[in-house]
């Protein structure tokens, strides 16, 4: 018995139509796939997606991973931000401790407030305007959060040096823990004086 397509004139014509569609329909998922391709490139570089939340490790509230998202050169630079942040939150907890002290031992109400609220703003303010901006920056090397970073940071940096200081401008300066108020306290209370 021979062949089907061997008595079918219309056999070959079918066979290189269907052929051509098959190559059409292909060249039609390469050109899908590399669209595709490139909206995926376009969303990596601009790192659109979800960051997922991994520090700290025992309650993940932010997202950072500074080993595989900065470029190796600046990573050393990021270390430094990072722990200024965290010296910023260490000397936040300080000041709520020193000024929790000096209100036990009979200072004022609204320095404990004031104390409140500069750990409550303080902390998440740091990491919002100028730690997250670096980050981003550093990530991306976007020049204009680079700007944002510059800006913001000389205003924490003004704010660090007069919280060190702590002159007595607002409610006698002893909201926050600084020189004067510990040179003004000592004399009096020594532990409240040491603490500030």
């Amino acid at each position: 018995m021979g062949n089907d397509y061997d008595s079918n004139p219309f056999a070959g014509e079918d066979l290189s139509a269907k052929e051509k569609e098959l190559d059409a329909k292909e060249i039609e998922l390469n050109q899908r796939e590399e669209e595709l391709k490139k909206k995926e490139d376009a969303i990596t570089r601009a790192r659109i997606g979800v960051e997922e939340k991994n520090w700290p490790p025992f309650l993940p509230l932010i997202h950072h991973d500074i080993l595989n998202e900065i470029p190796i050169h600046l990573q050393r630079t990021q270390y430094v931000a990072f722990t200024t942040l965290l010296g910023v939150v260490v000397c936040l907890i300080w000041n709520l401790v020193a000024v929790t002290t000096a209100w036990f031992k009979g200072a004022a109400l609204e320095i404990w407030l004031l104390a409140i609220i500069y750990l409550i703003t303080g902390i998440p303010g740091a990491y919002i305007l100028w730690y997250r901006p670096l980050y981003r920056a550093m990530r991306t090397d976007g020049t204009l959060m680079f700007g944002f970073f510059f800006f913001t940071y000389s205003c924490h940096l003004f704010f660090c040096v007069y919280a060190s200081i702590a002159p007595p401008v607002i409610f006698d300066g002893k909201s926050l823990t600084g020189i004067l108020p510990a040179l003004d306290v000592l004399p009096v209370n020594g532990m409240v004086g040491v603490s500030s």
